[in-house]
């Protein structure tokens, strides 16, 4: 199957859609190449102009092939989410290209637009869940996803309660023995 020419294989996540919070505080860390092993990054066209706004650089990185995607017109369903979880333009239009393109996996840090993805059944990732998942497929090192953690507070505008990041940060170490 293609998505604008992009391959798209039926038993992984080669594709993705994203809302503007992870590509903004990836590229805050400088980490966007967290990923780099997804075929694209599909990025609908109100979160492109978000991102554009507040951190243009993040949508010239050469590491990742970003897709700005003209959305199709939401879809009653998400119309209805948008209300009951008072989702914004940007989240609207990538949960309509996640449900028009069968696309299984949103990248979010917006804690409506994941229990909006959920009751879709789309999975939701945002950036944290990003960084440990690149410790798995050995993008990056467990050291330097506990340093970027550890630097979120001071490089990126991601708001996490400081005990939660506290918390992923001894699981992390925990988990792969650190």
């Amino acid at each position: 199957m293609t998505l604008n020419g992009v391959y798209m294989a039926k038993t992984n996540p080669t594709l993705v859609v994203a809302d503007s919070g992870p590509l903004i505080h990836l590229d805050e860390l400088n980490a966007l190449d967290v990923l780099s092993d997804f075929n694209a990054v599909l990025v609908p066209n109100a979160v492109w102009l978000e991102v554009e706004h507040h951190r243009p650089q993040a949508l010239k990185n050469k590491k990742i092939k970003l897709i700005r995607q003209t959305t199709p017109p939401v879809v009653e369903q998400i119309r209805a989410m948008a209300t009951l979880y008072a989702l914004h333009q940007g989240e609207r239009e990538a949960l309509t290209l996640c449900l028009t393109n069968n696309i299984k996996l949103l990248i979010t840090d917006d804690t409506a637009a994941r229990l909006a993805a959920k009751s879709l059944n789309i999975a939701a990732h945002g950036t944290i869940g990003l960084l440990i998942r690149s410790v798995r497929q050995e993008l990056r090192s467990t050291s330097e996803v506990l340093t970027l953690l550890t630097a979120i507070p001071q490089k990126s505008t991601l708001h996490i309660r400081p005990s939660l990041l506290n918390d992923v940060i001894a699981r992390l170490k925990t988990e792969w023995e650190f």
